[in-house]
């Protein structure tokens, strides 16, 4: 058997052995590379759905859609996808961002994916996908020529990105020559974005972790650069992690035929759950001045609230509504409805450091989807909790279109049982982040 002489460190020559691979103790209680979160720790914890989106039947109504006229948005219902087309002319364009930000929690690693087909890279055609907003974000994006890997940051009141193209990408260049191109993979020759890709991003915020980027090869999440920021910067590396989804096509300059970006599929995780953290909050109506309904089975808004329009991109979770009858000994049926179109109302802030206005004063709401229903039977100056939210998280946090400014309205509506009802309502939820 061959022996190891510890005094030179060699095996004893002129023998026969067998050699074998030997994994150090160092290395199996020290994993890295994508066996790890974004702080380090091995993903082994439940992962939290903080979003998610598909296409399967209908365009999901999850996003908000930016366009002109010579371009469009079109559902694809066999490839439960959405195809973003642009003509030929100078500034064609289609945006999507999801209505809602993402609630990223310190301490916690903020893992996102997004699947796409690009169309085939020409002349001043510039395509994006990622986790980020007008001021920040990170990004993919590919220009015509170059394929690029953006932060973008507002954190100094000016918004500066640091664009790194796919030549100096730190970790894997996705050319063909990194670990990515090994194994028989599809990516042997490198990432081609015209086939479908799925795009990956884990956050370490804090103001100023790592922020890991790259695409899924063989079922294996494989960094393509890390921007490295602690020790590095003077100020956070972008304002917030707190970010929408975004998907972009534009023409910048007239291009030689129409094209298309295909978006997919997109995911938003908390690796490590998530607990509520912020401010409770709530409004409701005088019992001195209740609503009055005044004909039975006609809606009427008893109590609404959104987003303030200088906090677009709050976040505001919802939690219950309650609804008390003054009129004695009669029946109310009730209704949660989420982007109805009121009124006369009149809107009022929650408090100077809210993100929320309220209004008790609109006569009447239409549109909108009903959210919760239901029945409530009551006395004179009775009531109950009409509707709890606390079980879907972030299912009813508060949404926007950063396009237009316009903030989805969250009601509740109510209508009794004989002309001449009254009722006053509340509703309380909780900002995250204020």
């Amino acid at each position: 058997m061959a022996q190891f002489r510890t005094d030179i460190h060699k095996i004893d020559s002129g023998q026969v052995f067998t050699r074998y691979e030997v994994n150090m103790m160092s290395d199996r209680l020290t994993p890295s590379g994508t066996m790890t979160d974004a702080f380090g720790r091995l993903r082994v914890s439940e992962p939290l759905t903080l979003f998610d989106s598909q296409h399967r039947y209908v365009e999901n109504g999850k996003w908000a859609t930016a366009n002109n006229e010579t371009s469009n948005v079109q559902h694809v219902i066999t490839e439960s996808s959405v195809n973003l087309n642009v003509s030929t002319a100078n500034n064609d364009h289609v945006y999507r961002e999801t209505r809602k930000v993402f609630a990223y929690q310190p301490g916690k690693s903020l893992l996102i994916m997004n699947t796409f087909a690009m169309n085939e890279p020409k002349a001043n055609l510039t395509q994006r996908l990622g986790y980020f907003g007008q001021d920040n974000g990170i990004y993919f994006e590919n220009d015509g020529t170059t394929n690029y890997l953006v932060l973008r940051s507002n954190s100094t009141g000016t918004i500066t990105e640091t664009k790194v193209s796919q030549s100096d990408w730190n970790v894997d260049k996705f050319d063909g020559t990194g670990y990515s191109s090994q194994g028989g993979s599809e990516h042997a020759s490198g990432i081609n974005v015209s086939k479908t890709n799925i795009f990956w991003i884990d956050i370490e915020w804090l103001g100023v972790g790592d922020v890991r980027c790259g695409f899924v090869v063989d079922g294996k999440p494989l960094p393509a650069h890390i921007f490295h920021n602690d020790n590095i910067q003077t100020e956070p590396y972008m304002t917030t992690a707190c970010l929408p989804i975004r998907y972009e096509i534009v023409n910048k300059g007239i291009t030689t035929s129409n094209s298309r970006l295909k978006q997919i599929c997109s995911t938003v995780i908390s690796e490590g759950g998530y607990a509520l953290s912020g401010k409770q909050r709530s409004v409701s109506g005088l019992l001195s001045a209740p609503k009055d309904i005044p004909t039975a089975g006609t809606f009427v808004p008893i109590i609404s609230i959104r987003l303030k329009s200088d906090r677009l991109d709050a976040i505001v979770v919802p939690n219950s509504a309650e609804i008390v009858g003054i009129t004695n000994n009669t029946q109310y049926r009730y209704k949660v409805v989420v982007g109805g179109t009121l009124t006369g109302a009149v809107w009022n802030s929650s408090a100077t450091t809210s993100a929320v206005e309220w209004d008790t004063a609109a006569t009447a709401i239409s549109g909108g989807d009903d959210a919760k229903i239901g029945f409530l039977n009551v006395g004179a100056g009775s009531g109950a909790t009409v509707a709890s939210f606390t079980d879907g998280l972030f299912k009813f946090q508060l949404e926007r279109n950063s396009f237009t400014g316009n903030t989805t309205v969250f009601s509740l509506v109510a209508t009794g049982a004989t002309n001449g009802n009254d009722a006053v309502g509340a509703i309380s939820w909780e900002e995250i982040f204020e």
